[in-house]
């Protein structure tokens, strides 16, 4: 987390707070969420370096920076048009190259490049995501907040056919993932908050 500069990735207003460990707006109702939930997700993927993962909700980009710097192969999916486009332009110019960045709804995953390692959600989800689930390898792993819109469980799912298992690792409040198969609008959660 030392490498990534997280002054950029909000907006002017809000550099002189980058540090400090809390969620901060970055426009649509959206925020970047506060260091320690970044490190607890990421920590809650078990990564070795070796794995393929899905990010749904890119954000600011923040969340997928973390992620290659441990050297990940990542996809990264955001539905606000305005989001991805400066996510995408941050990213470059910071020289994360190697981020798939795509523009579209989080919320049915992305069966084309299926199956991943990892899949993290950085928005809530109403419910366990089976479909997404499914879009694992076996013994893949899913993390993620799921529950009501004012307050969640950050779970993480280890997909093993025929079911699965989940851990709840605490309670957290993050923006909604807008989208077939999330929410229908943003509600007043926020993100990334414990």
């Amino acid at each position: 987390m030392s490498r990534v500069p997280r002054h950029e990735f909000v907006p002017p207003e809000w550099r002189q707070k980058a540090y400090s460990d809390f969620p901060l707006p970055i426009g649509e109702g959206q925020t970047i969420s506060q260091p320690y939930i970044v490190a607890l997700m990421t920590e809650a993927l078990r990564l070795t370096g070796r794995e393929r993962v899905l990010e749904l909700g890119t954000g600011s980009g923040y969340q997928a920076a973390i992620l290659a710097e441990l050297g990940r192969e990542l996809w990264s999916i955001e539905s606000s048009a305005a989001h991805h486009r400066t996510a995408e332009a941050r990213l470059r110019r910071l020289g994360y190259d190697a981020i798939h960045c795509l523009e579209g709804d989080g919320t049915v995953g992305l069966p084309a490049q299926a199956p991943f390692d990892r899949i993290v959600a950085t928005g809530s989800l109403p419910s366990i995501p089976e479909h997404l689930i499914e879009q694992l390898k076996p013994t893949g792993l899913f993390v993620g907040p799921v529950g009501r819109q004012s307050e969640q469980c950050l779970v993480r799912i280890t997909y093993d056919p025929p079911g699965s298992r989940e851990e709840n690792l605490g309670l957290c409040r993050f923006v909604p993932l807008i989208g077939a198969n999330g929410w229908k609008d943003r509600g007043s959660s926020s993100r990334g908050q414990p």
